[in-house]
């Protein structure tokens, strides 16, 4: 081609086959292939059924029962993990909380907080307040408690007997933490354990209670409440409630039917009568077990199952049995 010469499309075209004939050669000559693409992997299964959607989060409100802002906790599956939610909302220790009481920030049992939240319920969490002293005599079998726990180690105080030795003794208040008994520290001890230490002591002979209350707003000082018998137990409302367990992950589930309520109290009375504790979590798990057994031997069974710690006395399932049967064929 001479200096200024225009090269047609047609000798372009070619030019550039011959050029790339030139190119591929030696490589073929060398017995070498050309690089492939990898190939596709498989196309996925097609996923059986609806696709799943995540829950969404249940957020509830709370504040400190003697005053603060209020905070906002979520994902908590059981007592220990809601103690351990409200501290961190607040900056406090969970070993500072007490109990919780729902949609009241007083010392008011009727409102305590047990294994069940409705979903629009406010939680008061109570703390630790002043420790006090008090020395006790029984003078009769009976010191007239009713003792519960927070299920994170804390019992405390749910009732007090009008007349009873306690109720004598005015320091002593519905809501008081018993932390010690005769300086042997019971944080972490069941309820029913201390219920028992407690009716162990001999009479005639002082004991001292280490007792902490409840930290109290200014419009509650003085209070010295007592849980009425007439509504004690009253269930939490709601058409929905979130369960928390002492085992195994909280569900939401339906508000408990008018069977199951009457019989959760019912034995709720059962325990206060037998052990000298009330406990609403226990309550329903006792009616859960039973309320499909046919006969008192597959009911102690399966109460076995699930609450063979306590180990209950056989006089005590009877009347469990007898309970729930009464209930559930509207003799009550």
């Amino acid at each position: 081609m001479q200096n200024g010469e225009v090269m047609s499309p047609q000798d372009s075209k070619a030019l550039g086959d011959e050029a790339m004939k030139d190119h591929k050669a030696p490589c073929q000559n060398q017995g070498c292939t050309e690089p492939t693409a990898p190939p596709l992997p498989p196309p996925s299964p097609p996923s059986a059924g609806p696709p799943e959607y995540p829950r969404p989060r249940l957020i509830f409100h709370t504040q400190l029962a003697h005053g603060s802002p209020t905070g906002r906790i979520h994902g908590f599956t059981n007592v220990k993990e809601l103690y351990a939610k409200i501290a961190e909302v607040f900056n406090i220790s969970p070993s500072e909380i007490l109990f919780c009481t729902l949609n009241s920030h007083k010392v008011d049992m009727q409102k305590l907080l047990g294994g069940q939240i409705g979903l629009e319920d406010f939680i008061f969490a109570h703390v630790r307040g002043e420790t006090k002293e008090v020395e006790v005599t029984k003078t009769e079998d009976a010191l007239g408690l009713t003792i519960t726990d927070n299920g994170a180690g804390y019992a405390f105080i749910k009732r007090i007997k009008e007349g009873s030795t306690i109720d004598r003794l005015k320091a002593v208040c519905v809501g008081d933490h018993i932390e010690a008994i005769n300086d042997q520290s019971i944080v972490g001890c069941r309820h029913y354990e201390v219920a028992k230490m407690l009716k162990e002591q001999p009479r005639d002979l002082p004991f001292t209670l280490r007792l902490v209350e409840p930290k109290k707003a200014f419009d509650m000082i003085g209070m010295r409440t007592k849980a009425p018998k007439s509504n004690e137990g009253k269930l939490v409302n709601g058409r929905e409630t979130l369960r928390l367990r002492s085992k195994g992950a909280a569900t939401v589930q339906e508000v408990q039917s008018e069977f199951e309520e009457q019989a959760t109290r019912k034995v709720d009375d059962l325990l206060e009568s037998y052990m000298g504790i009330r406990d609403l979590e226990l309550a329903t798990t006792i009616v859960e077990a039973g309320k499909d057994k046919k006969n008192p031997d597959d009911f102690a069974e399966a109460l076995d199952s699930v609450l063979g710690d306590f180990a209950f006395p056989d006089v005590f399932l009877f009347d469990v049995w007898g309970a729930i049967g009464d209930v559930k064929n509207g003799r009550i």
